[in-house]
């Protein structure tokens, strides 16, 4: 997962990287961008994008602007745009979001509901004007 984000041993537009040997319990909360490959425990919240390796193990509620989950989570997942969820997935917990990716092998086991987002809501509203 890390070697599609590096570029010259940086990770482009990601604030916060929990690695695969890192185990974090407790609230987490940031602004930027963040990729988790360990455990983590708790709440995570960011108004950035989130990205959830393939061996990550989550307990926790997540929200987040747009994230893309490959690993596992227990736990409800709101996303106020776009989720992705590839095959290597898996989620026991409810799941909201305004767009919606599923691959083939993904599992998920709760409810999912599709909202209008932010952003469609006022390209809805200037439609109807």
């Amino acid at each position: 997962m890390f070697n599609k984000q590096m570029l010259g041993g940086e990770f482009k537009g990601f604030e916060t990287v929990i690695g695969p040997s890192v185990k974090v319990k407790g609230d987490f909360h940031g602004m930027g961008n963040i990729i988790v490959e360990g455990i983590l425990i708790g709440t995570l919240k960011t108004s950035g994008n989130l990205t959830v390796g393939n061996k990550a193990k989550i307990t926790a509620n997540i929200e987040a602007k747009e994230a893309t989950v490959a690993g596992e989570v227990k736990g409800n997942v709101r996303v106020k745009g776009y989720l992705e969820i590839v095959a290597s997935a898996k989620i026991f917990g409810d799941i909201e979001a305004s767009i919606l990716s599923i691959e083939k092998g993904a599992l998920i086991n709760g409810k999912c509901v599709m909202n209008v987002g932010e952003v469609n809501k006022t390209e809805l509203t200037k439609k109807a004007e």
